[in-house]
């Protein structure tokens, strides 16, 4: 009876002591902003340099809407502040984000992300609306493991 007794007392020790560890914010995955969008992030390294690729669900041109690649940087820490650049591919624009990682309250990694967008411009005139400003919400998609591949499960807000 005391084995019992000491087990489900180290076993509720177990439960208290993991759940009371606070939540990391990994990158390395699949999000999806409020536009649509999906960002695919790469491992991060031992000095959070990170890379990936960005596909735009929104777009001023009128040219086909391609993949883009994206590199940046995050501290190494629980909540980090990330940054990094995504060059177009199909214009000649370039899109900077800020932001930080958070972990919401339904346990999920979230992006909360504000954006400058540079066109390009013909002439030192128009440079004045060559720059926009925009902020976007990313949630993490979760992977599903099937054998050994994996796949991304889209959720709703109902979830």
């Amino acid at each position: 009876m005391e084995q019992i007794v000491a087990l489900v007392a180290a076993l509720s020790c177990l439960t208290i002591c993991a759940a009371a560890k606070p939540a990391q914010c990994n990158l390395t995955g699949q999000w999806m902003n409020n536009l649509g969008s999906n960002m695919t992030i790469s491992a991060v390294s031992r000095n959070g340099l990170f890379s990936g690729v960005y596909l735009t669900a929104v777009s001023a041109t009128n040219k086909t809407i391609m993949e883009s690649p994206l590199i940046g940087y995050q501290q190494l820490k629980g909540s980090p502040t990330i940054g990094f650049t995504v060059k177009w591919t199909f214009s000649d624009s370039i899109t900077v984000f800020t932001g930080q990682c958070f972990i919401n309250g339904k346990g999920r990694p979230v992006l909360l992300m504000s954006w400058l967008l540079r066109s390009d411009s013909d002439n030192i005139k128009d440079d004045w609306k060559q720059t926009r400003v925009g902020f976007n919400n990313f949630e993490k998609l979760p992977t599903i493991p099937i054998g050994n591949v994996l796949e991304i499960k889209r959720t709703s807000d109902e979830d």
